[in-house]
């Protein structure tokens, strides 16, 4: 018989680490993990107790956080999921999908303009939800523990309630002035108050379906039902066939070599795979450039804008689902092209927007890692697009959906809620995957696991996740620092802007010497991303979650 996994305060043997204190070393013989709230990390800790492997503590994880984390974690969205099982990567893909009465001009007006927030807002913002089916298929292809067991941590929790925490209710105050008057979103989450106990009874009784029938109940059954009832009340598009009709998808993972690593990350319907590749690339070919560079200093800053507006220029040319566009991967990431893209870095002065074109010729989302005893490890990037979805709740189900619709180009050039534009290649259609920059990533070294990581953060992640590879490869800093330190963002458009966030702001000497060379350098108004790390050396395991957020690591002793 298989033991239960009980929801208790953390044992003894596991060492915590929180986003202010965030690195412990202890024997792989117990596993790890990072995860977004203290909630999700010790219900995988308790999975990895009672004898589960990584995959099992990633599907017990993220149900918990589909309650305790309700701005981003989630059954009404979608993601990706990078394993490394038994020595071999897989990938697992349960991005939404549009409804099959979606159109390409679907957000726009008579005069051919987007409409303000439709994509964002409301039941017509939501693509068909893929989170129950990808967690099903991981768990059957690599679980060990029932099913059943690894739901009922996240019954717990919807049942008898979690705390909530400080930011988690300022984003939701921020979510009822975005939906006020256009969803349900305050009739569930209005009462929601920091530090009081937050319960969601609808919510448990979705999840005991799960629980008891898997994705049959979401995709067929009660909780399909409710879904559709929803759709047809509020005039939304997800009908009984797109939901009986949703599969997710195991691809091949995108491979990354260098400096004697292996990094195994997303690919398409991703762009963080191809873009990451782009990145680690154009960087390798101009090292000398980089050589003797102060990490984050004005110069270095300036080096990674000239490499990332080259990558988001073929990102909003040529990158959208797989299934339906023909998409140069194997050109955009050949090495002849990217010595060639790395030929075009000015490394003294900022290149013209206007020249930078695609090379070839004619607030939310939510991760963590985990690594198992065996040395397997998950890493799980899944989301609702922006803070709490878009703000529709299934009545008598409790669960949020997504406003996913938002990351299809909604009309060729025109920028999307994270500044990003798009093409053809991502243009809405029945039946595909908006393009996603979701990266979760795992890397090797001689065919065993050596760091698990990602990030949310839209259009942020991939750069993100690049930066935090240079500071611990290149700058060999120690995980909780490499996680910890600035980060920058520059997406080719706006113009020769250069983001940061309040936690660790652009300032002093290196802003000067930045504006002196035109850039312009704005505070986002939001954090640069959130990762989750866990870092294996040796029989070692090393935790670090970004003070950006509220995560929490954890490693379980033997």
């Amino acid at each position: 018989m298989q033991p239960m996994i009980l929801l208790r305060p953390v044992a003894l043997g596991v060492a915590i680490a929180t986003a202010s204190s965030s690195v412990f070393a202890a024997s792989l013989e117990g596993g790890a993990v990072a995860a977004p709230d203290l909630y999700g990390a010790k219900v995988a800790a308790d999975v990895l107790k009672a004898g589960g492997n990584a995959v099992d503590a990633a599907v017990a994880t993220a149900f918990t956080l589909a309650v305790t984390y309700p701005e981003a974690g989630n059954i009404g969205g979608g993601g990706f999921m990078t394993l490394y099982m038994d020595g071999k990567p897989y990938f697992l893909d349960y991005r939404e999908v549009a409804p099959k009465a979606a159109t390409k001009t679907m957000y726009l007006d008579d005069q051919g303009e987007v409409i303000e927030n439709l994509s964002l807002v409301g039941v017509r913002a939501a693509g068909v939800p893929g989170t129950v089916m990808g967690l099903w298929e991981a768990h059957q292809r690599f679980g060990k523990l029932p099913w059943s067991e690894l739901v009922t941590p996240a019954i717990g929790y919807a049942k008898s309630g979690f705390k909530v925490a400080d930011k988690q209710f300022q984003y939701r105050q921020d979510a009822i002035a975005l939906f006020n008057g256009k969803t349900n979103f305050g009739d569930y989450f209005g009462t929601m108050k920091a530090g009081e106990t937050f319960t969601q009874p609808e919510l448990a009784k979705t999840l005991e379906r799960i629980a008891d029938k898997g994705p049959e109940d979401f995709y067929k059954g009660e909780t399909a039902r409710l879904l559709v009832a929803q759709m047809q009340q509020d005039g939304g598009l997800i009908s009984q066939d797109d939901l009986s009709g949703y599969s997710a998808k195991w691809r091949e993972p995108m491979r990354i070599d260098w400096q004697g690593n292996s990094l195994y990350t997303a690919p398409l319907p991703s762009s963080g795979g191809i873009a990451l590749a782009q990145l680690i690339g154009i960087k390798e070919a101009r090292a000398a450039d980089f050589k003797g560079v102060e990490l984050n200093s004005a110069r270095y800053i300036h080096l990674l804008a000239e490499i990332e507006k080259r990558v988001f220029a073929d990102r909003a040319d040529y990158l959208g689902d797989p299934d339906f566009s023909k998409v140069p991967v194997a050109q955009l990431t050949d090495a002849g092209y990217i010595a060639k893209r790395a030929a075009e870095v000015n490394p003294n002065a900022i290149s013209a927007t206007e020249k930078v074109r695609p090379g070839l010729e004619p607030h939310q989302t939510t991760h963590f890692s985990i690594v198992d005893a065996d040395g397997n490890a998950v890493s799980n990037t899944y989301t609702l697009n922006w803070d709490f979805g878009s703000g529709v709740v299934v009545k008598g189900a409790g669960f949020l959906l997504n406003d996913e619709m938002d990351d299809f180009s909604a009309k060729p050039g025109v920028a999307n809620a994270f500044g990003v534009v798009g093409s053809d290649a991502n243009a809405i259609e029945p039946g595909k995957r908006m393009l996603s920059s979701m990266s979760p990533s795992i890397v090797t070294r001689d065919g065993k696991v050596s760091l698990v990581l990602g990030t949310p953060g839209g259009s942020r992640i991939f750069t993100s996740i690049f930066q935090v590879l240079n500071n611990v490869y290149d700058y060999q800093l120690p995980l909780e620092k490499a996680v910890a330190a600035q980060r920058v963002h520059h997406q080719l458009l706006p113009k020769d802007t250069l983001y940061y966030d309040a936690h660790a702001p652009l300032t002093g000497k290196v802003a000067e010497e930045l504006k002196a060379m035109g850039y312009t350098l704005e505070d986002q108004g939001w954090n640069m991303g959130d990762i989750q790390a866990i870092r294996v050396d040796g029989a070692n395991l090393e935790t670090a979650s970004d003070p950006r957020g509220r995560g929490v690591g954890l490693v379980v002793k033997p």
